[in-house]
């Protein structure tokens, strides 16, 4: 049996990611599209959003705060942090009284 299709966090929880979707499933639906490309252009698009982020994205952060809960399951890590803070490069603070952090496998797609 074929393993199935895995695709990052970008394509699945980000709002160009989810509208990409969106319009596939469409063009798909519409059968002006096969369904093999566009697996092919969210594997692309998986690929280009994590060189872009790693490549241009150079601010830093750091957080503290209380780990409330973990988890792992199907290789995902997932925090809740409460009253945490974050303190970012220019040296302004933010609070929050609950985060949650969702953390997958580092690999690139398609590698």
């Amino acid at each position: 049996m074929a393993e199935p299709l895995k695709f990052s966090l970008w394509l699945n929880n980000s709002s160009i990611g989810l509208t990409l979707m969106d319009t596939l499933d469409e063009l798909i639906s519409t059968r002006r599209m096969e369904p093999q490309l566009a697996i092919k252009i969210m594997q692309n698009f998986d690929k280009a959003l994590a060189d872009v982020i790693s490549e241009k994205v150079k601010a830093r952060m750091s957080f503290k705060g209380h780990l409330d809960t973990y988890r792992f399951c199907d290789d995902v890590w997932t925090f809740i942090i409460k009253d945490i803070t974050f303190k970012m490069d220019n040296s302004q603070s933010l609070t929050a009284d609950k985060i949650k952090i969702v953390s997958n496998n580092s690999s690139r797609p398609g590698n």
